[in-house]
């Protein structure tokens, strides 16, 4: 996998969105600049998202994680420096979403990408 602009590509995918990392079987990687490293389970992380309205493209995204070692050091929350997706085996779970609710988004997001 190859980083540019803070985006993940895979092959010719180019995901963009935490949506994208669940579609396609990806762990949600999210990094400090202290180096501690949350890995995702990505299902369970776009429900989480979609439920408080958050959007899950990777560039807003990563405005909703800190790093809990370095705002207890600095008093402050300490954003990611990099989001991205990858192979590595997930550490972190949320609940996932019911299977209806994840069929239904599916079906929105290939309407949309049918579109493009």
């Amino acid at each position: 996998m190859q980083t540019r602009d803070g985006i993940t590509h895979d092959h010719d995918r180019q995901t963009t969105s935490i949506f994208e990392a669940a579609h396609w079987g990806y762990t949600v990687k999210v990094e400090c600049r202290c180096r501690r490293v949350g890995l995702f389970e990505p299902h369970g992380l776009w429900w989480k998202f979609h439920r408080k309205g958050w959007t899950d493209d990777f560039r807003d995204a990563v405005r909703c994680f800190y790093c809990t070692s370095c705002s207890k050091r600095y008093g402050r929350k300490v954003r990611p420096v990099s989001i991205e997706t990858t192979r590595q085996p997930l550490r972190i779970k949320f609940p996932p979403p019911d299977e209806r609710e994840w069929k239904k988004a599916v079906s929105r997001h290939r309407g949309v990408t049918a579109r493009k």
